[in-house]
């Protein structure tokens, strides 16, 4: 018996691990998702979420149904075509993790915080280096009370702590206004934390 008890508890340990992962995408559908009434943005199709703007280039937010508080968050992202400026939003409005140009500094801002109110209060570093345009990036996110980290393609770039996030709210992928853009996320996974 003591021979397999190393074995079980490394099963165990799996198993509750994997439980702890939710899947936000299931890839075929948008099950899950607070989808506008005239949704003219959002498709799902063959594990990807296409989020295109329409011809009147007016903007959208995507939110979860189900509200979170502390959380691992992990998205893939491809930038397509047009002027990207999208992002994750964390528990509601006010703090967005950028991904793509910046619409106020005309610059690519990925994994910096943007606030309302602070607009860009620090910028994630080593951004140009590590992403790769017209490719696939694995973005992941930790969101605890009120201090988030990001890393892209497995590597650090931002920590900040937000004095006015929401202690919980829902997770938003934006499609910003007046922009001609495409963007493409899949392997989206939440994994919540105590």
């Amino acid at each position: 018996m003591k021979k397999y008890l190393p074995a079980f508890l490394c099963l165990l340990m799996t198993t509750v691990s994997a439980a702890q992962k939710t899947k936000l995408f299931d890839g075929k559908s948008l099950a899950g998702w607070q989808v506008p009434d005239s949704n003219v943005w959002y498709k799902a199709d063959h594990g990807v979420l296409d989020i295109q703007s329409s011809p009147e280039k007016k903007g959208s937010i995507l939110w979860t149904v189900k509200k979170y508080k502390n959380f691992i968050f992990s998205t893939q992202f491809k930038m397509m075509e047009g002027t990207v400026d999208s992002g994750v939003f964390l528990r509601g409005e006010n703090d967005q993790v950028q991904i793509g140009i910046s619409g106020s500094l005309k610059r690519d801002m990925t994994g910096s915080p943007y606030i309302p109110s602070l607009r860009y209060p620090i910028e994630a570093k080593g951004v140009a280096q590590i992403l790769k345009p017209k490719d696939w990036n694995t973005m992941k996110i930790q969101l605890t009370d009120k201090t988030y980290t990001v890393w892209l393609n497995n590597q650090e770039v931002m920590t900040y702590t937000s004095e006015k996030i929401p202690d919980g709210g829902p997770i938003g992928l934006q499609l910003h206004p007046g922009n001609e853009m495409h963007i493409q996320y899949k392997d989206i996974w939440l994994k919540e934390l105590k």
